[in-house]
């Protein structure tokens, strides 16, 4: 899908797409903080119809509500067009050895050949971590591997 984003001066930027069915539909992130979600008619393109306003906090719920959870679906679809990849889902609990310790201290890539590609973190995603992030309890990590590898990242980051 193609999103066009617009410099909208004063006011912020613009970004729109057209959906599935035909439809043009705009975000416009003001500099406010605020989001405005408007589509367009069929009859003048340049004039928009406002959907509905969200306050930033707002904006992030639904990015959240609509992102984090699709992270681990996306990687599952990938992961039926490749024979033998497998995507899973791990938390941290609170008695793992590696909470308040980098990713890379748990080596689970070089020990297991999966990898870790993502961490969610209540509300947030942290896409492609680097071994510097620091894991915490709850910390809910996204693997794509083997069964196998994928089990040996599970195994050490419960056990160590």
């Amino acid at each position: 899908m193609h999103v066009k984003e617009v410099l909208l001066p004063g006011v912020g930027l613009r970004y729109e797409f057209t959906s599935h069915m035909g439809e043009r539909i705009g975000i416009i992130a003001r500099r406010t903080g605020d989001f405005e979600v408007v589509t367009y008619t069929a009859q003048d393109p340049d004039a928009c119809r406002p959907v509905f306003r969200l306050t930033e906090e707002e904006a992030e719920a639904v990015a959240q509500i609509l992102g984090a959870p699709r992270i681990a679906e996306r990687f599952t679809q990938l992961t039926r067009e490749v024979p033998g990849l497998e995507a899973g889902q791990i938390t941290v609990g609170p008695d793992s050895p590696f909470v308040e310790r980098p990713l890379g201290d748990t080596r689970a890539r070089t020990r297991t050949g999966a990898s870790i590609v993502a961490v969610v973190r209540g509300d947030d995603v942290i896409a492609s971590p680097n071994p510097a992030e620091v894991l915490r309890a709850r910390d809910v990590l996204i693997v794509i591997g083997t069964e196998e590898g994928i089990g040996g990242v599970e195994q050490i980051i419960d056990k160590g």
